[in-house]
């Protein structure tokens, strides 16, 4: 009976090993690091209106069906869930439709690097008093 039990709990912990190694391995190593994001991906201010409008950079701008929020863990956020809230993001249009396809919710440190967005000035000229870009 003894080598029974020890049998019973041996097998118990071998099943409780093996059933917490897939839930390890989807833990991805590095969270709270630096994503990388596509080159096509413009910086700004995103605030949802209703699931299917936003307001980006001031303007009034239509969601893609699909269209992804993602959250500063990488993780899908439901749109529903964060309406009326204003987010630094970097986003992609969709280039036929021009509809939002892409959002990504930032961390303080990617929302300090620097990147084109259509909040940004662009001008062809550079002033003593500008910064100097390496």
């Amino acid at each position: 009976m003894r080598n029974l039990s020890q049998h019973l709990v041996a097998g118990l912990a071998s099943v409780l090993l093996h059933a917490a190694l897939p839930a390890a391995a989807q833990v991805q190593p590095g969270l709270g690091g630096m994503r990388n994001f596509p080159d096509a991906a413009l910086r700004g201010t995103l605030t949802l209106n209703t699931v299917s409008e936003a307001t980006l950079n001031g303007r009034t701008i239509r969601m893609a069906p699909g269209m992804r929020l993602l959250s500063p863990q990488n993780t899908l956020v439901m749109a529903h869930t964060v309406l009326g809230q204003s987010y630094k993001v970097n986003y992609v249009i969709e280039t036929s439709t021009g509809m939002l396809i892409t959002a990504w919710i930032l961390t303080q440190g990617e929302a300090e690097q620097p990147r084109k967005g259509s909040d940004t000035v662009e001008r062809n000229y550079r002033a003593e008093s500008d910064p100097i870009k390496k």
